[in-house]
């Protein structure tokens, strides 16, 4: 939890972060990707995406990991860049994405729990520099 000093920036994932927390939530290793891709995914050049130090990865790659991981193969191809999707949005205007955790299997709970995150987050008093 942030201190409340601490301003909470935008904070937005790498794909290879992406992909770590799909992989972790489904609770698979290196290797049982490897072994469920037929080893079209090597678990050392996941390991490399994941700390990005392969930031575009092949749409093959991506294509195998978004039906082992039963998530959106466009999603992926847009955080590696192959795709361009319109990032500036007016005030007020809804982004039109999915939930950010959709693709994570919340329990019931957790779902109601992050509900209730961000109501609270929506009822803070804003400071006066932000619109």
């Amino acid at each position: 939890m942030l201190a409340p000093t601490q301003e909470r920036s935008t904070v937005k994932l790498t794909l290879g972060q992406y992909l770590a927390s799909i992989r972790t939530d489904r609770k698979m290793t290196l290797r049982q990707v490897e072994e469920a891709t037929k080893k079209q995914v090597s678990n050392a050049y996941l390991s490399q995406i994941e700390n990005d130090q392969i930031q575009k990865p092949s749409p093959n790659i991506l294509h195998a990991l978004a039906e082992l991981y039963a998530i959106s193969f466009e999603k992926l191809m847009d955080m590696a860049g192959y795709l361009t999707s319109p990032r500036a949005h007016t005030s007020g205007q809804r982004h039109g994405r999915a939930a950010t955790f959709a693709e994570h299997n919340l329990s019931a709970e957790e779902e109601a729990q992050l509900l209730d995150y961000l109501q609270f987050i929506r009822t803070r008093k804003r400071p006066l520099d932000q619109s």
